[in-house]
């Protein structure tokens, strides 16, 4: 009975401390999972302060940002609110770069709320693989300097601009690497080289894109391509998608041509919208314009070019648009609800060699002048004109928000007086020959000899059979691009220009005769129409007689740069083409310099450089340009010491002196058979 009372109580103890165990187990468990509960609710407590709290609150997701077409009424909409625009072209590279936010404020001042401009393929590649972005290259400076303005841009990248500039904008070397009649057609080495360079270019652009946050409203595919013989639907296509692979919906794809069925055809392309672009002395405007909505049932009127003026030629009257007849159709479209881009707001400056020229069919080659004033709403200068003050005028009345924080006014400008040029030395000199000649059997065009621009001399020595002791002889060349200029032993007998190419010239050389120099000079590459393809040089057989000469020793002077002059000693004999050069100090009451123009009335024609920099031709014999414009950033205030340098290869004024003065004259007389 003992043992049995000892078993029941130890049983009894075990059952006790198993309930006392399972009592304490589900404490534990019941806490663990409280705390599990508890933490749980502890993060989503945290989580919903943090993304509803006041301190900690999530940016909410920005509203898409849209430019668009509305085909159903007829207008832009920017973030879906009605939009139109009034911008003006201004083109960084015929600017320097210190006076682009200047103009960039005087165009806002005016009441416009955009800018256009072209992208200049051959300033940004030189050379192949070759690339420049700074100083006047500066491209995303400048799209910088119009989107702090709060101003929009409209971008044109071509790949083809016209913009009578060299070779419509295209790098020269296209025409080494691409097939002849390649250029702007569905080409694969064209279209390589244009991928190539949008894979350089576009990336700059993509974050000035309207839907990236930028101030891109518009991008311009091509460039009146409808005036092009190609009309290459597929090669249009092609670089349409092309442009969709950069932008994408970030900004508005467009195309713009003349007025004409024609140009319509050819130059529109799915998917873009089709602007039209015309002048003042169009008197059926109206007819551009449902042209324009014929092709893509409906949209907004746009005149992508509504020109102030026009290009001038060399020898050619310029052509004068005045503010009244400008301002009068302008009205008119504003009147129809248009939106209006003005060509040129600015014009600028075709510094260098960087002028076109233009050559349509049964007309001669018309090489354009150095400036690009276009009697534009601001002068070659920057200052404001009469269109300027009376184009703000209308912009105020149509409810454009013009500014006064500036007023435009006209700069002062430095007239320094006449200077006195001193010999330097010809071309034909060894010092002056930079790049090492190169021989041929026939002669070289400039683009696959590697140049530019500029000049290249074709030498070749004369055998006994090519002399003639008692007749003159006929000299041909059959192709002349641009100018050719003859010498027997270094003595000019000749000056043939395109126009007369493949005519006979008459010599006369005599046994004495060792050497027949021609210095053929490049005016310009053809920017407009089906000629672009404007190869410069000699590039076909040239005869003396019956004899085709040769072998041909080639000397290129691109005149890329003059510093080498500073080490060359004045020559009193010299013989044209030669080099000049003058020194002088501006006035020491001047607190900085001012813009000023060269004048070198007097004086044929030729090149000029304002210390080191290549300021354009000068051809004051053919008119109607006579002054080159100098702006005051090219200067070198004083004490320092200011260099002017010309190469004059005509003809040189007996006193030897130029001036700079404080006025333009781009109006002088006219010789066309300069």
């Amino acid at each position: 009975m003992g043992l049995l009372s000892e078993n029941c109580e130890t049983q009894s103890l075990i059952k006790k401390r198993k309930v006392r165990w399972n009592q304490k187990l589900s404490k534990c468990l019941f806490i663990v999972v409280l705390f599990v509960i508890l933490k749980l609710a502890l993060i989503y407590i945290l989580y919903v302060l943090f993304r509803n709290g006041p301190e900690s609150k999530e940016t909410p997701k920005a509203a898409e940002r849209t430019f668009i077409v509305d085909y159903e009424r007829n207008e832009f909409l920017k973030d879906g609110q009605v939009f139109r625009y009034v911008s003006g072209s201004l083109h960084y590279f015929r600017v320097p770069k210190p006076y682009w936010k200047d103009r960039i404020k005087k165009m806002k001042a005016a009441g416009l709320n955009a800018v256009s401009t072209y992208v200049e393929w051959s300033l940004h590649e030189p050379y192949p693989g070759v690339y420049n972005f700074e100083d006047i290259a500066n491209l995303e400076y400048f799209l910088k300097l119009v989107q702090d303005e709060g101003m929009y841009l409209l971008l044109r990248p071509g790949p083809y601009i016209s913009a009578e500039r060299d070779f419509g904008g295209f790098p020269f070397w296209l025409l080494n690497v691409v097939p002849k009649n390649g250029l702007r057609t569905n080409d694969p080495s064209y279209k390589y080289y244009i991928a190539k360079w949008f894979d350089i270019l576009m990336p700059k652009i993509v974050p000035f894109l309207y839907g990236n946050g930028g101030n891109i409203i518009m991008v311009q595919v091509e460039n009146e391509y409808g005036t092009y013989y190609a009309c290459n639907h597929q090669y249009m296509i092609w670089l349409r998608d092309l442009y969709k692979s950069y932008i994408k919906s970030k900004a508005l794809l467009y195309t713009t041509d003349m007025c004409g069925d024609s140009y319509f055809k050819c130059g529109t392309v799915a998917d873009v919208y089709a602007t039209v672009d015309f002048g003042p002395w169009n008197n059926n405007f109206n007819q551009c314009f449902q042209l324009m909505k014929e092709f893509q049932n409906g949209g907004p009127l746009v005149n992508s070019e509504y020109y102030t003026g026009w290009v001038s030629y060399w020898g050619s009257p310029s052509t004068l648009i005045s503010s009244d007849i400008f301002l009068s159709t302008m009205k008119e479209m504003l009147a129809l609800n248009a939106s209006v881009n003005i060509f040129l707001f600015h014009g600028g400056t075709n510094f260098g060699f960087t002028s076109g020229a233009v050559k349509k069919n049964n007309q001669n080659y018309m090489p354009s002048e150095t400036s690009y004033d276009f009697t534009a709403l601001l002068n070659e200068a920057g200052d404001p004109t009469d269109k300027y003050i009376k184009v703000k005028k209308l912009l105020e009345e149509t409810n454009f928000a013009v500014s006064n924080d500036i007023s435009p006014v006209t700069a002062p400008k430095g007239d320094y007086g006449t200077l006195k040029m001193q010999k330097l030395v010809s071309i034909f000199e060894k010092v002056a020959q930079r790049i090492k000649p190169i021989e041929s059997d026939v002669p070289l065009g400039f683009e696959i000899m590697g140049i530019n621009s500029g000049f290249v001399m074709y030498e070749t020595i004369l055998t006994n059979e090519q002399k003639f002791v008692t007749a003159p002889v006929n000299l041909t060349i059959s192709k002349i691009r641009d100018q050719a200029t003859i010498f027997l032993d270094q003595v000019q007998v000749n000056i043939i220009p395109r126009k007369y190419e493949n005519l006979p010239v008459s010599l006369n050389i005599n046994s004495t005769v060792q050497k027949l120099s021609i210095l053929i000079e490049n005016q310009g590459r053809i920017n407009l129409g089906n000629y672009i393809e404007d190869r410069k040089g000699i590039f076909e057989p040239v005869t003396l007689g019956n004899h085709v000469l040769g072998p041909w020793k080639m000397i290129a002077y691109p005149l890329n740069e003059t510093s080498w002059l500073s080490t060359i000693e004045p020559h009193k004999r010299t013989v044209l083409p030669a080099f000049y050069k003058t020194t002088f100090t501006l006035p020491d009451n001047l607190s900085k310099p001012l813009d000023t123009y060269l004048d070198p009335t007097g004086w044929k024609k030729g090149v000029a450089f304002v210390n080191g920099i290549n300021i354009g031709r000068y051809w004051p014999s053919a008119g109607p340009q006579i002054t080159l414009y100098v702006p005051a950033l090219f200067l070198i205030p004083y004490p320092g010491e200011n260099s002017i340098i010309m190469l004059e290869l005509e003809g040189a004024p007996k006193n030897l002196s130029i001036s700079l003065v404080n006025k333009p004259n781009l109006n002088g007389k006219i010789n066309q058979g300069s």
